[in-house]
């Protein structure tokens, strides 16, 4: 099969959240909502970040307009990024559980459609299919080693995000250890994703 285009792999992502939400507001089972929470943060933290440090440079580079794009995407981040601060520190008894990601969700979807049905297409046209691989391959590797809970006060551009993320990274991962998650007794493994 090999490495997906960048828009597959984004899309990807963007479908596993999403699959991660519905079972967080479809059960009744408090133990189930956490491990899904869990899972939720950890994806939605290591996505975002990824797209700011290798997306929306590439925005930048290949789109007319594509600094004010990266820019808007940015700022919707910083929006999504302050929600999953509140929702991922939140326990299932908490009335404001559901609400919190309910409308974290609202924001992100129109998000996740803009980046679907504008951003991203804007971008593939401008690369080749070669390039296009290559930077969904970079996309990839860049979530392995980024933070795994939302940071919200972490510089959103680079280089200043990559240090900064490269500092919190270790502590998050080091405290996904003991976090619940789905289906294992142990967290993902960022180098299956």
């Amino acid at each position: 099969m090999g490495t997906p285009r960048i828009i597959n792999a984004i899309k990807q992502d963007h479908r596993e959240i999403e699959s991660y939400y519905d079972r967080i507001t479809k059960s009744n089972d408090k133990n189930e909502q956490t491990q899904y929470q869990n899972l939720f943060t950890w994806e939605l933290a290591r996505h975002s970040i990824g797209e700011e440090l290798v997306v929306y440079p590439a925005f930048e580079k290949h789109i007319k307009d594509g600094v004010a794009l990266a820019d808007k995407d940015r700022k919707e981040h910083q929006s999504v990024k302050e929600q999953l601060k509140k929702f991922q520190n939140l326990k299932p008894t908490d009335p404001t559980f559901l609400p919190t990601i309910q409308s974290l969700m609202k924001d992100l979807s129109q998000h996740i459609h803009e980046e679907e049905t504008s951003d991203l297409p804007q971008l593939e046209a401008a690369l080749s299919d070669e390039d296009s691989r290559s930077m969904s391959k970079t996309f990839g590797r860049t979530k392995m080693f980024v933070p795994s809970r939302s940071h919200p006060s972490a510089p959103s551009k680079p280089p200043y995000e990559t240090a900064v993320g490269l500092m919190t990274a270790p502590i998050d991962h080091l405290a996904d250890m003991f976090r619940q998650w789905p289906d294992t007794a142990t967290m993902p493994n960022p180098s299956t994703k």
